[in-house]
């Protein structure tokens, strides 16, 4: 399950979506992000989920690579989804246990759109990180922050530090993978026991993880250093950010797209 995680890798290949700039992806993932939240009908989501796939057929990026990334967070989703279907007010479509349980109308029309909501929302994350380098990733971040700087803000560290956390994740969700295979090697059990057990059959996964996370960070300070990194403040681009016309083409047609799914999901 831990290889399933997407979010946070990056998928090589030569696309549309991997040429446009990064300020364009970010701005594309808020947007789209922001739109989800103002469906009131399956009507916005299906413009969303056409949206979503011709963006995904732009990007090259084969879609079970994609939907992978949505195992890992199924157990979210069952629970987010069984929360709204019985605790939703409403008129009664189903009662369980006597009437002391109820599945609502209302409740099961919040469940479907909360589960669409999520799978769009991650699958939309997904994409930004598997068409954009690291380095790019940072250098859109500082960008698209520079405003700040006029309140005295460390944009360009602020910047580095979420491009780096990104960056971090599959490397500790593999080296999880490691640790948990040589511990199963020497005889951990880690699926048999009540909750209490198996949150004491992880002590032996979260301590070498912890030291193998602060001896990355500890490798990755020192080659900074090494290489005379001294934050932002004086520092130039080997390759600036330049707008083409591909990413003029591409805000616009996601002002349609805002525009337009929002207007047809709230009628």
């Amino acid at each position: 399950m831990l290889r399933d995680i997407t979010i946070g890798q990056y998928y090589q290949t030569d696309s549309v979506i991997h040429r446009l700039d990064p300020r364009v992806k970010l701005a594309g993932t808020l947007l789209f992000i922001v739109s989800l939240f103002f469906f009131q009908n399956i009507g916005g989501y299906l413009a969303a989920a056409l949206f979503l796939a011709l963006v995904i057929r732009l990007s090259k990026v084969p879609f079970r690579y994609i939907v992978r990334g949505m195992r890992a967070i199924l157990f979210v989703l069952l629970i987010t989804v069984t929360f709204n279907l019985f605790l939703t007010p409403g008129r009664t479509l189903v009662e369980l246990f006597g009437g002391h349980v109820r599945i609502t109308y209302e409740g099961l029309k919040m469940a479907f759109f909360i589960a669409l909501r999520l799978a769009f929302l991650i699958v939309g994350s997904s994409i930004m990180t598997l068409t954009t380098t690291p380095n790019h990733l940072t250098d859109g971040l500082e960008r698209a922050l520079r405003p700040l700087k006029v309140f005295k803000a460390p944009v360009h560290e602020v910047a580095m530090m979420m491009s780096i956390a990104l960056r971090f994740i599959p490397l500790l969700l593999e080296e999880t993978d490691k640790i948990m295979k040589a511990q199963m090697a020497r005889g951990a059990d880690f699926e048999s026991g009540n909750l209490i057990q198996r949150a004491k059959a992880m002590v032996p996964i979260l301590v070498p993880l912890f030291i193998c996370a602060f001896r990355r960070a500890a490798d990755l300070a020192m080659a900074m250093e090494a290489r005379c990194y001294r934050g932002g403040e004086g520092r130039t681009k080997m390759k600036p950010l330049v707008y083409g016309r591909a990413d003029y083409l591409a805000y616009f047609l996601l002002a349609v797209y805002t525009v337009g799914s929002i207007f047809i999901g709230r009628l």
